[in-house]
């Protein structure tokens, strides 16, 4: 197998658009792979496709999602969960005819303080996984107030960056 760069995309389902969530799921997926991402999904500018099942220009996003070798799913905490506009969006995925998502996922979160800090965990990992992703490192959750501060991905980065690089270069035979 020849090596190829994974494909990278991040997904945000913040309703405004170009969002501190973005900004950080941006950060994520640099950090993570070294290189900008292939594909940014900001779901406050799909408009309303994101309800027609039929929507041409949705479902080639999903399309490119779902092929995608690693997914940063990034949203902010509402009632302790992930937005209803992510919702509408990853339900469009199912494994069962071909619309899975294929490659790793990351569950990144951002609140307003921690008592929401195992959102990531219990309500957008199960969903990606169910999906089809495989989601190899713990979600992250990050305060909205420390969004652009790079101490507060640092420890979280130490444990996901090799466990993320390893398995990207399984999936790709690009070098660890």
């Amino acid at each position: 197998m020849s090596a190829v760069a994974p494909v990278v995309a991040v997904v945000v389902g913040n309703p405004r658009p170009a969002s501190r969530t973005l900004e950080a799921a941006t950060y994520v997926a640099r950090q993570l792979v070294d290189v900008e991402p292939d594909l940014v999904v900001d779901l406050a500018t799909v408009g309303p496709g994101l309800l027609d099942q039929q929507d041409a220009d949705v479902s080639a996003l999903v399309r490119q999602v779902a092929d995608a070798d690693l997914v940063v799913v990034a949203c902010p905490t509402y009632k302790a969960t992930y937005t209803g506009l992510l919702k509408l969006f990853l339900d469009r995925f199912a494994p069962d005819f071909g619309t899975g998502l294929t490659g790793l996922a990351v569950p990144l979160m951002l609140g307003g303080g921690p008592a929401h800090a195992l959102a990531p965990e219990l309500t957008l990992r199960p969903v990606l996984t169910e999906i089809g992703a495989t989601v190899p490192v713990r979600g992250l959750y990050v305060l909205d107030a420390a969004h652009d501060d790079p101490a507060a991905y640092a420890a979280w980065l130490v444990g996901a960056r090799p466990v993320v690089s390893t398995l990207l270069a399984a999936r790709t035979g690009a070098p660890a």
